[in-house]
């Protein structure tokens, strides 16, 4: 009888830290980050961030909407678009694995508060995390 509470209690213990192990392993799944869509519709434009990081970037490090006006977006963002543009152009000197893909960026365009506002952070995200300067006056803090 005794030998026999001794297996239970272990089965018991055995299948409560089963339990907890496969729980954290699910809600590691969960906590996946979704990525950041910057867009325009009325304008069909679009610029998908997968990036791991920028969202809770987003979401807690960068200054909030309305922080800054939209000219002074605007103006970085042209700045920072050519700048990384010319980087994609040339991948021999660049870090490919940064620099993918163009972005398509107007000055004649208003593409509104939110697609500039989040681009901006974008770049200033990155130039954190990849510790590189896409210049323009401005240098950004590293993240830790």
């Amino acid at each position: 009888m005794k030998l026999l509470k001794q297996l239970l209690t272990i089965l018991i213990v055995g299948l409560l830290l089963c339990a907890c192990g496969s729980q954290s392993i699910e809600s590691k799944k969960n906590k996946k980050e979704t990525p950041v869509r910057i867009a325009n519709d009325s304008l069909a434009y679009e610029i998908i961030i997968i990036d791991p990081g920028f969202t809770a970037y987003l979401n807690t490090i960068s200054q909030p909407e309305g922080f800054y006006n939209q000219s002074y977006l605007e103006a970085r963002n042209r700045v920072w678009v050519t700048i990384w543009n010319q980087r994609v152009q040339n991948p021999r000197q660049f870090r490919q694995d940064i620099y993918k893909n163009n972005i398509t960026y107007q000055a004649t365009v208003n593409y509104g508060y939110a697609v500039n506002y989040k681009l901006f952070n974008y770049f200033l995200f990155a130039q954190r995390k990849y510790k590189m300067t896409l210049g323009g006056g401005f240098r950004a803090n590293r993240i830790n």
